[in-house]
């Protein structure tokens, strides 16, 4: 019995919905998710605790949109949290050498941040050309850069902690806990570096091709695209934003130790892959990576807010979140 046009389109229009509403995912997460915080705890709504929140979704929400763009071209970077701490010591260590010289204003901070921004591009470049020339995975490579960047930072503080001068942390202060209109500074470069990234993504050749090189790496080398170079690149695109974020994160604390970005890695990847990324690469959105972000710190804030579930188990929670979310999307490509 011949099927019918009719009955061929109904599943490809129910398959179209779902994949429709499988997009749109994260955003609803993060509406049921204000909703329970609010009727667990009405300061939950709150002015001060959400710029609290996205103040601190910041971070990691600049790094996740680095994380997207190489997890898109089939990467993975575990070495961001220990990257930023190594940023952060070389940071705090080169602005206290310059203090005698150059005081302790602004053209002293201004050294510091061109020097994060400079050493985050710097270990970006390392891992993707260890990476693509070396022809060794990036899991392996990555793990392996983690390591060297915490112990770099653990013997810079000598097994203790690396504190800024107190002059330059009070003229520091203001790029973490100051506002423009409103918004926390910390937001205002989450949604410029969000913006770049989408740019990137959505309306550049460099965008079409880690999509490509994502869906089928060697399909991608056969059509011409310059796979290891664009490969490299999402790599130096990464520690760029490891650098900006470091940049917001030390007049936070004006510290950096061997504890410095724990567990930032993990934070990341669980931001892209609830966003809906795919970790096999070729597919993902960077608004949704933010919105991801976001997600992760209102668990964390909720578990703060309620005594119901220890603050402890923040961990466990994200674990068990990037599991489901991952579990979900090979039930999508079933179902393709």
């Amino acid at each position: 019995m011949r099927s019918t046009p009719m009955a061929q389109e109904t599943p490809r229009t129910a398959h179209l919905m779902w994949g429709r509403l499988t997009a749109l995912g994260p955003l609803i997460a993060l509406i049921a998710l204000i909703a329970l915080g609010a009727a667990i705890n009405p300061t939950f709504l709150s002015v001060a605790n959400l710029t609290n929140v996205l103040s601190r979704t910041a971070f990691i929400g600049i790094i996740a949109v680095g994380a997207t763009l190489v997890i898109i071209a089939g990467g993975i970077d575990l070495s961001v949290g220990s990257m930023a701490a190594w940023i952060a010591g070389s940071m705090i260590i080169i602005m206290n050498r310059l203090v005698p010289a150059t005081g302790t204003g602004w053209i002293t901070i201004l050294i510091g941040m061109a020097v994060g921004l400079l050493l985050g591009m710097a270990a970006g470049l390392v891992n993707g050309l260890v990476s693509t020339r070396g022809k060794i995975d990036a899991f392996i490579v990555t793990l392996g850069t983690m390591g060297i960047f915490r112990s770099l930072v653990t013997y810079f503080a000598d097994g203790g902690t690396l504190s800024l001068n107190f002059g330059v942390r009070a003229t520091y202060r203001p790029v973490f806990y100051g506002a423009l209109l409103g918004i926390p500074i910390p937001v205002l470069v989450l949604i410029g570096v969000a913006l770049l990234g989408g740019l990137l993504l959505n309306y550049t050749r460099f965008g079409r091709y880690c999509l490509a090189i994502g869906s089928n790496e060697t399909v991608a080398r056969y059509s011409a695209i310059p796979v290891d170079r664009i490969k490299t690149l999402t790599y130096v695109f990464q520690g760029l934003c490891v650098g900006i974020a470091t940049i917001l994160y030390v007049p936070r604390l004006g510290s950096a130790s061997g504890t410095t970005g724990l567990l930032w890695e993990l934070e990341a990847i669980a931001s892209v892959i609830i966003g809906g990324t795919a970790l096999k690469g070729g597919s993902g959105r960077i608004w949704s990576t933010v919105v991801g972000a976001i997600i992760l710190s209102m668990i964390g804030n909720i578990l703060n807010l309620t005594s119901a579930i220890s603050q402890y188990l923040n961990g466990a929670v994200q674990g068990i979140i990037i599991i489901a979310a991952v579990l979900m999307q090979r039930g999508v490509r079933k179902g393709e």
